[in-house]
């Protein structure tokens, strides 16, 4: 569909990471194949309608129902969608214009304790394992963000790090130690594959950019390496560090910084987990 494409390149040039304009086309598609209808002919009865189906409709790859997180990520995308329709006066009327979107309840997450990031340091097998764990944890990256980065975002010698397509299409410089740094550079020179994929920082084994799921599976694989029995994950290690660093008393506005946060709001919530006695 054209008006799809147009939209994707529409994404693309405004910014977004390349995970987030597959998810918003997934979605799009989902919602097209179950209106079949031009976008011009969509009533707010027809969005609704989609809404209902969402709550419906199963979750073929977990089972039972969708989440709230998923549904909701489903109706952003449509928002986005007809008010970029509206901006360009594609369509007359705005559908969705009216419908008010609640943001799904977050999930507490309990960070990873200093001794279970050591376990999964050390039960770290290669370069890449190490590379991966750095750049969630040490770095503090969003999963899209680790699967964007490419070798030039990284300054060894400055020991910086460049997100350039963080969350919300905002941009920020990531300070490295030697240690992590260091770790970075190993990989790169020792164990990245030589292949055509000449931009991407990390790969996977058939030589292409790794993807965000890949990041998922690589961080789960290593867990069950260690006697840790609750659930790691990019997300994870990216809360621990956030409050591994409040708790070494990091002021929340640094750590709101590093994260790439909006605002201090999100960050407070890291400042609300019932804190261990952590040593650094």
């Amino acid at each position: 569909m054209l008006v799809q494409e147009q939209f994707k390149a529409y994404l693309h040039q405004i910014g977004y990471s390349e995970s987030t304009r597959i998810n918003q086309q997934r979605h799009l598609t989902i919602f097209f194949n179950y209106l079949q209808k031009p976008v011009e002919k969509i009533s707010n009865t027809d969005i609704q309608k989609f809404k209902e189906y969402l709550q419906t409709k199963p979750n073929k790859m977990h089972g039972g129902a969708l989440s709230e997180s998923t549904i909701y990520g489903n109706m952003a995308t449509l928002k986005v969608f007809f008010n970029w329709l509206e901006i360009n006066q594609t369509i007359d009327y705005n559908p969705i214009s009216a419908i008010k979107l609640k943001k799904p309840n977050t999930k507490i997450r309990t960070p990873l304790t200093t001794e279970e990031i050591k376990e999964l340091f050390e039960e770290a097998n290669t370069l890449l394992e190490i590379a991966i764990l750095h750049l969630c944890y040490s770095c503090g990256l969003r999963r899209a963000e680790a699967a964007s980065l490419n070798t030039k975002d990284i300054h060894f010698r400055e020991q910086m790090l460049y997100v350039r397509s963080g969350k919300g299409k905002k941009r920020r410089v990531v300070p490295m130690t030697n240690k992590v740094s260091l770790a970075l550079e190993n990989y790169l020179i020792c164990e990245r594959p030589q292949t055509d994929e000449k931009q991407a920082f990390i790969i996977n084994r058939r030589g292409k950019r790794m993807d965000g799921y890949s990041y998922n599976v690589a961080i789960k694989k290593l867990k069950a390496r260690t006697t840790i029995t609750r659930e790691v994950s990019p997300h994870y290690l990216r809360h621990s560090i956030a409050t591994h660093l409040l708790a070494s008393g990091v002021s929340l506005e640094n750590v709101r910084q590093f994260l790439g946060h909006s605002d201090l709001e999100t960050t407070q919530i890291y400042a609300k987990v019932n804190l261990r006695s952590y040593e650094f």
